[in-house]
């Protein structure tokens, strides 16, 4: 894992938003991609990049407090289905996980401990983005997320 200190730019993106069981993870992510592209098609949008999952608080085994969909540069307005969420800009630290989802949790010790170790502060919301993933790869062993956790 190699995690380094970043500037982050302001973005948009458009996504669903809702607590849920760890369990249901995964099905929420493909619902909440889904409907996310929908809203955006009856716009007349498009992503400007790959998936987000914005996680709001530290995720349990209990509950993840998370909205999921596609950055933006288009005006876009919140909907029944959806909403607009403004990721900061700044100071951040970014790594990137290379390998299947369930993974994650090696990168995610790794790049806590460098955090710490730098004696950096987060700033609460964390989010992940999907670069290469089951979508466009069948071999988990490809996949790559980029993590992102913006600094206090």
């Amino acid at each position: 894992m190699q995690a380094e200190q970043i500037t982050l730019e302001p973005r948009t993106f458009l996504g669903v938003h809702e607590v849920i069981p760890m369990s249901r993870l995964t099905e929420y992510f493909d619902r909440a991609f889904r409907t996310s592209a929908a809203e955006l098609g009856r716009m007349g949008a498009h992503p400007s990049g790959p998936p987000i999952a914005l996680y709001h608080g530290a995720p349990t085994d209990a509950a993840v407090d998370v909205t999921a969909g596609f950055p933006v540069v288009d005006d876009v307005s919140a909907t029944r289905a959806v909403e607009v969420v403004h990721l900061p800009s700044g100071p951040a630290v970014e790594t990137f996980h290379v390998g299947p989802y369930e993974t994650m949790t090696e990168t995610y010790a790794a790049v806590t401990d460098w955090i710490a170790a730098q004696k950096l502060t987060v700033a609460g919301d964390m989010w992940e983005e999907y670069l290469v993933g089951p979508d466009s790869e069948p071999n988990p062993a490809n996949w790559r997320t980029r993590i992102v956790f913006p600094l206090a």
